[in-house]
């Protein structure tokens, strides 16, 4: 089995040549045919395609500079963290990945417009631009599938963030993983907005990382999910070309339904929905009674995301009057 720092290191010049400092951004993504489990835990190789939609200007600024301190250094939305923190750990072992035996002190300045850890997916975003900003910083000019490769070891779904609209990830054959990246699709959906409802911004309880593999090795509905994933980016595909919002929703929140059934029936159970959770799905599910077309779909958290298009959004937020609204597609 191949190492991250194995197939990373085919991609280096012996020795990196850094600028004093350099910065990405990153939108977050939210997955309409959702990746859950893996064939690879090391290199975060999927079981199954997956397709997004990112969102915009809501995501992660990272900024990299050379430590003045001589010692790593780890900021989130301007705090520093202990290194040995989760967070902190995560961005200096990708760190490690490129700078091997260098010493090449670190400090990552990381700012989310997203809450972190809460199921809106900061880590997709986090991981992107780091890899974006380690690309410029390093001075390594890697093509975009090749980066997208590299950030999906550190968060799978990071490598559908390193693009703007709708993505697929492709969860490729290749030992190695290279073939296993995100490639963005040709397609513009001007209408299309994605509504986000926070029901909590807390940090979750159970990580996606663990949710994924309690699930993979505990629940027996699991054994359907890499079939219904493979026929609903088929159908996503169609509703994207042909621009039809029922479509689209509908699949993606039995996409998201089934997924989060797979959780439930792991053991012990797990749960992320809280009964706000709940009733937001049943006001969605009123509202599209009265003729409202709104779909629902959830990432691994509490929080719901609201697909529908620009004509419908006074009736939806008549209900839901907090909820943030992102136009993907907006110039």
């Amino acid at each position: 089995m191949l190492s991250k720092a194995e197939v990373v290191a085919r991609y280096l010049p012996e020795t990196l040549q850094v600028k004093p400092s350099a910065e990405a951004f990153a939108p977050s993504n939210i997955a309409l045919c959702k990746y859950w489990g893996k064939r690879d835990n090391a290199l975060n190789l999927p079981v199954n395609s997956s397709l997004s939609i990112s969102l915009g200007h809501l995501g992660t600024h990272t900024r990299l500079a050379l430590s003045d301190s001589g010692e790593d250094k780890v900021l989130l939305n301007g705090k520093e963290q202990a290194l040995d923190s989760p967070f902190a750990a995560k961005a200096i072992a990708f760190w490690d990945l490129f700078r091997r035996d260098q010493i090449l002190p670190i400090e990552i300045n990381t700012t989310n417009n997203i809450p972190t850890a809460a199921g809106l997916a900061s880590s997709a975003s986090g991981f992107a631009a780091l890899t974006k900003a380690i690309n410029e910083f390093a001075n390594l000019n890697l093509p975009i599938d090749v980066l997208s490769a590299f950030a999906r070891m550190g968060s799978g779904s990071a490598c559908r963030s390193l693009f703007d609209g709708f993505v697929e990830w492709e969860m490729g054959q290749l030992e190695d993983g290279m073939d296993s990246h995100g490639i963005a699709l040709e397609a513009s959906w001007p209408d299309l907005r994605v509504g986000l409802v926070k029901v909590e911004t807390g940090e979750k309880a159970v990580d996606s990382r663990s949710g994924m593999k309690r699930t993979v090795e505990t629940a027996h509905l699991y054994q359907s999910w890499p079939m219904q994933a493979a026929m609903d980016i088929q159908k996503l595909r169609q509703a994207i070309a042909d621009k039809d919002i029922d479509a689209l929703g509908m699949t993606a929140e039995h996409n998201a339904m089934s997924m989060h059934a797979t959780m439930i029936a792991s053991w012990p159970p797990l749960l992320y929905w809280q009964p706000a959770s709940v009733a937001v799905m049943q006001n969605v599910w009123g509202l599209r009674e009265q003729g409202v077309s709104v779909y629902l779909t959830m990432d691994a958290g509490p929080n719901i995301k609201l697909l529908f298009e620009a004509d419908q959004e006074a009736a939806i937020k008549a209900v839901f009057n907090d909820m943030e609204v992102v136009a993907p597609f907006a110039s």
